[in-house]
């Protein structure tokens, strides 16, 4: 696919009805031949909208209007490319424990969770949030995560946590200030509250932090996992971070989780892990497949917003 038909496709897929400035930006690029030919020298990988946009958020750039975006971008070209080189996608949600939160709570307690592409780790406080699933709320803490649920949500009790580790090629410290720059760069613009939902929950990874470790997803998982607990039921998860690893690692990260003792969930596009016989999305955007042990249960929305039941 080529980088305009990338853009295009982002602004369809994952942008319309939630950011309208991203998808006027997006498309603007898919038709701006000479931002193309710039990305065009940088490595597919480099060339993703996310890493664009945020890098340029990041260096003080417009994002607002397409016309002051190309200005920037072509002329600050160095500086945005240097930042593109060295930088990843690492979008840290805490509103994706709303679709992962279901299929944690029903587990054997209690928990040791071990999240793949963790980030700043935010993922990794399931226990510590509280939820809205319509009308229904769970716990007490901050931020509240809301997600619309088509189907009941068989929830009863928070999971119990008491292990939490994250494995991450470049993890993040919520306590350095250039790093949650990066996590708020990658924020979408209109999306006030989840900028607060990021100073929340970094408030919480702050107060107990998690245990990040430097390393990759199949030479350095076996180790880590290692270091769980006995008593605590295992669970490796991840969530919108497969699609940045190449296939052929990719097949080896699910042949060796899959030989983990405990449990594996995944929440990813059913493009970067297929399955046969999914049933047909709510809708034309970019759904990810919740799945357990490779069982796909339900389809959810990227920033963990909403979830449908298979069934």
């Amino acid at each position: 696919m080529s980088i305009a038909a990338d853009y295009a496709g982002f602004a369809a897929r994952e942008l319309r009805g939630v950011s309208r400035a991203y998808e006027r930006l997006a498309l603007a690029v898919s038709a701006d031949d000479e931002l193309l030919d710039l990305l065009g020298t940088l490595p597919p990988a480099k060339r993703q909208p996310n890493l664009l946009f945020g890098v340029v958020r990041l260096l003080g750039g417009p994002v607002g209007d397409p016309a002051a975006f190309h200005d920037f971008t072509v002329t600050h070209w160095p500086a945005v490319e240097a930042e593109l080189r060295v930088r990843a996608t690492q979008t840290n949600e805490a509103g994706r424990c709303a679709v992962l939160l279901p299929l944690l709570a029903a587990l054997p307690q209690p928990l040791a969770l071990l999240e793949v592409g963790a980030s700043a780790g935010l993922c990794l406080y399931p226990d510590r949030y509280a939820y809205r699933y319509g009308d229904r709320r769970l716990g007490a803490g901050e931020p509240v995560l809301e997600c619309a649920a088509d189907g009941p949500v068989p929830l009863t009790r928070l999971p119990e946590v008491v292990w939490r580790a994250g494995l991450d090629l470049n993890p993040l410290d919520v306590t350095d200030p250039a790093d949650v720059a990066w996590l708020d760069a990658l924020i979408w613009p209109e999306h006030a509250h989840r900028r607060e939902r990021l100073r929340a929950a970094a408030a919480v990874a702050t107060a107990e932090p998690p245990l990040l470790v430097r390393g990759d997803l199949v030479d350095d998982l076996p180790a880590l996992a290692a270091e769980a607990p006995a008593g605590a039921t295992l669970v490796v998860f991840h969530t919108s971070v497969l699609y940045q690893v190449p296939r052929p690692r990719r097949d080896a990260f699910v042949d060796l989780v899959r030989g983990l003792p405990g449990h594996w969930i995944s929440n990813e596009a059913p493009d970067v892990l297929p399955y046969d016989g999914l049933p047909e999305p709510p809708d034309a955007g970019l759904h990810n497949v919740l799945a357990l042990d490779g069982t796909p249960l339900a389809w959810s929305r990227g920033h963990g917003q909403s979830m449908l039941w298979f069934g």
